[in-house]
């Protein structure tokens, strides 16, 4: 199965502007896509993105998708397995990474302070 990303050379990632909510996230989640695309549709694609959580803002619910998922902690906090109030859960800070398979569930997720993920997404090759 082909790759569905250009060749790109470094560039100055625009940190201002290109942001979008997600679907299924709250408002003070966005994504920006770097690289490729995921079509869920019909289970395959690979894409990059940053994801960042202004200061304060929480999920409620865990989440679970069909594709791999890696997440690296670029900068700030990030708590997961917060309550449906944003409560508890356990805090890590940048430098940490997550690898999580199809079907597993994760989150929720808060950030005291906010903070900037990377992540990989993914299918499995037919």
């Amino acid at each position: 199965m082909p790759v569905n990303k250009q060749h790109d050379e470094f560039y100055t990632i625009d940190m201002e502007s290109g942001w979008e909510v997600p679907p299924g996230y709250p408002q003070g989640i966005e994504q920006k896509i770097l690289s490729g695309g995921l079509d869920e549709a019909n289970k395959r694609g690979t894409r990059s993105r940053l994801l960042r959580f202004h200061p304060g803002v929480y999920t409620t619910k865990p989440f679970v998708h069909d594709y791999w998922e890696e997440v690296y902690l670029v900068s700030g906090d990030l708590t997961v397995g917060n309550d449906e109030k944003g409560e508890g859960g356990t805090s890590f800070q940048p430098n940490t990474y997550a690898c999580r398979p199809p079907g597993a569930y994760h989150g929720p997720f808060k950030s005291e302070k906010g903070c900037v993920l990377f992540e990989l997404h993914y299918y499995d090759p037919v």
